[in-house]
């Protein structure tokens, strides 16, 4: 491919991804992802993007349209360039080569740093973010726990006593607040039309806040490869109304327990399909369950901080696991005292 033709090109996918950046969320109304975002703080990252994208394009821009231009300019059969063999310094050339980026990097740096105390998944949606951020919210804070598992995602909602394996539903203008671990190998958590990617690690919680501004669906995805069944490690996110999250809240209330029998069952390495044929479920999709016990989340981090290592047998995702010796510890060891 000739100069020339990298210019044009370049060209070409930055206007493609200008217009696919501010496509409008009418076109999108049931589809979300990082383009098309369903809520603020996705919205924020796109827009970095896009402004990321042109302030960049300042110093790369120059570089596709000169380097040709030089090429085009200087070649050995125009005789009407100037030809200049002892030529070795421009000063105002090096304030430019230097400068420009130099500016570049220092924008960046203040902008950049400024936009990730904004958007903190850590920080807490609240009156004051909203204001700041330009949003509405319509509603109390869902938690929502979220449990990373082989091959499949768990959804646990602590305060409705509700839990879905493969699907995540959340009310459209209440904020979200997910904690996040695995009772596996590291793993790493992103719906992209809610937010970035957050690390889940086994014995560990981290945290990530979230708030869908209109209906519709995303794809909550593990990003960090954990094995054979990675690719299917994949959930709908949706974003409903509050009418329709409760509808499906009651429904979830009626489905069996999960109890610490299901749950050993549950963690045992495989797809949703398959958790399906090890609990005896008929049927296909998502799997939904009654939540005796508000405290399980707790339970799951507190087996890695019992101060020994885990039984391969009692390890999910191990080639030993067995599930009749999989139990969990009675108490969120380390969870009650909000040592995350």
């Amino acid at each position: 491919m000739r100069q020339s033709e990298h210019t044009w090109f370049a060209l070409f996918a930055f206007t493609v991804l200008a217009a696919a950046i501010y496509t409008p969320a009418s076109a999108a109304t049931h589809s979300a992802d990082f383009m098309r975002p369903l809520g603020p703080i996705a919205d924020m990252q796109r827009t970095e993007l896009f402004w990321a994208t042109v302030i960049v394009m300042v110093a790369i821009l120059p570089v596709f349209v000169g380097v040709p231009w030089i090429l085009w300019r200087y070649r050995r059969s125009n005789d009407k360039s100037e030809y200049a063999p002892a030529w070795h310094f421009d000063t105002k050339l090096e304030l430019v080569m230097w400068g420009v980026p130099a500016a570049i990097v220092v924008a960046f740096g203040i902008w950049l740093t400024q936009a990730v105390f904004r958007i903190d998944p850590y920080r807490t949606i609240d009156a004051e973010m909203a204001e700041g951020m330009n949003f509405e919210i319509d509603g109390p804070p869902v938690v929502v726990d979220v449990v990373g598992l082989d091959w499949k995602w768990l959804f646990i909602y602590p305060d409705e006593g509700v839990a879905s394996v493969g699907e995540m539903v959340i009310p459209v203008g209440r904020p979200v607040s997910m904690r996040l671990t695995t009772d596996t190998v590291m793993q790493s958590f992103m719906a992209q039309g809610l937010a970035g990617q957050i690390y889940a690690m086994p014995g560990m919680v981290t945290r990530l806040n979230v708030l869908a501004e209109r209906e519709g669906t995303t794809v909550a995805e593990n990003t960090q490869y954990n094995g054979t069944g990675f690719a299917s490690q994949r959930a709908p996110a949706r974003a409903v109304t509050d009418a329709e999250f409760s509808a499906w809240i009651d429904t979830a209330r009626a489905a069996p327990p999960l109890d610490d029998e299901t749950y050993a069952q549950l963690a045992k390495s495989g797809d949703v399909a398959a958790a399906r044929r090890d609990l005896g479920r008929t049927g296909s999709g998502p799997l939904a369950f009654a939540l005796p016990d508000p405290m399980l989340f707790g339970r799951i981090v507190g087996r890695y901080r019992t101060g020994a290592p885990v039984p391969p047998e009692q390890q999910p995702g191990s080639h030993s696991y067995d599930p009749e010796a999989a139990r969990l510890p009675a108490t969120d060891k380390g969870m009650s005292d909000g040592n995350d």
